[in-house]
């Protein structure tokens, strides 16, 4: 049987490999699939990252539509005014579903798909047919308590775009020769995570060798920046970040944020637009400048200016309210340094707030 307008809704915190499998089933029998995400304020995952998770994994599934809202109401199947105040809201979602189509009569479902013992009395006060997958987990053994609980064992159950928001991401940054590229590969050999290299380092390269291919001759000193290069720096490093996002750690030597610092430097200002939407990791290591010899590897031209930019990385760190650690000393006294404080935040990226 064809349906004209499915629904699945819950929680989705996070979402997971069940709920893929009921979204899916859901748009491959009805025209239309709304998926409402519907979350509370005492969650530690937002809604608008759920929401945008699940879209990027049913991008390509037909019809599929994903709301987010609040729903901030008790829990208590047996109340049936709690029952109505959640009804409020899921009638909200399907208006707004229905208006962004461009058809208010497209409002009402005919069918409802869940997993929960809830789902009948759902689909009974919708006027709607229930249909129930894998109530007791056996062809996907994951709920979304068992992520919240053990998410690095339960990683497997995440699909990409989950798994990209969600890993906990190192990023060590800091002024010229600082250590920031040694210190970043021990700590990803360290937690045996993936490691993305500085791309501005590799589109100063390229840059150079379309000078010469240009000119027919040019040296580093010869280059000229724009704030073209480093919108386009910030934008490779985040695709090679979430590229690489695969397991519960990532360790990142630089991210597309230090690529606004980096700007400030060669353009003489500052330009926040360079990385806007730049994600907020769960730690940055800043490596100190302090005790470090500078050292030429014909590329670098900025010894004068580490006091400066270690400076500005911290003014930076601060106004966004990002949590950060400054390293100091010998390299091995810096990785005992920032092991402790990823430790600390990586335990902390995966302690989740119980649902209401």
């Amino acid at each position: 049987m064809r349906y004209r307008h499915a629904l699945v809704l819950g929680k989705f915190y996070p979402p997971h490999a069940g709920h893929h499998h009921l979204i899916r089933s859901a748009a491959a029998a009805a025209e239309r699939t709304t998926v409402a995400v519907l979350g509370s304020s005492v969650e530690s995952l937002s809604i608008a990252d759920r929401v945008r998770w699940i879209a990027a994994e049913h991008a390509g599934d037909q019809g599929v539509a994903v709301l987010g809202d609040l729903d901030d109401h008790p829990v208590d199947y047996h109340d049936d005014a709690v029952w109505e105040l959640h009804m409020g809201v899921i009638r909200s979602v399907l208006a707004r579903r229905a208006i962004a189509d461009g058809d208010p009569t497209a409002a009402p479902v005919d069918v409802v798909f869940t997993s929960e013992h809830y789902g009948a009395e759902l689909a009974s006060r919708l006027g709607a047919k229930h249909v129930q997958l894998d109530l007791d987990r056996t062809r996907f053994p994951v709920s979304g308590t068992a992520v919240r609980a053990d998410p690095i064992g339960q990683w497997h159950f995440l699909a990409p775009a989950t798994r990209a928001g969600l890993a906990a991401r190192i990023v060590v940054v800091g002024a010229e020769s600082t250590g920031t590229t040694t210190l970043s590969k021990a700590l990803a050999e360290h937690y045996q995570a993936p490691w993305v290299p500085e791309y501005g380092r590799l589109h100063t390269e390229e840059k150079l060798a379309a000078a010469i291919a240009l000119t027919g001759n040019a040296a580093p000193e010869d280059l000229v920046w724009t704030l073209g290069d480093f919108l386009d720096v910030a934008a490779r490093q985040a695709e090679a970040e979430d590229a690489a996002a695969t397991g519960p750690v990532l360790i990142c030597d630089n991210d597309p944020w230090a690529a606004t610092v980096w700007g400030e430097r060669y353009l003489g200002r500052e330009h926040p637009e360079i990385a806007a939407n730049a994600r907020r990791p769960a730690l940055y290591v800043l490596t100190d400048h302090v005790g470090v010899p500078f050292e030429q590897d014909g590329w670098r031209d900025g010894e004068h200016l580490r006091e400066w930019m270690t400076a500005r990385f911290v003014r930076g760190l601060q106004s966004r309210n990002v949590p950060w650690v400054l390293v100091t000393g010998h390299h091995e006294h810096r990785l005992r340094q920032a092991v402790r404080a990823c430790d600390a935040a990586i335990r902390k990226r995966f302690t989740f707030t119980d649902p209401l």
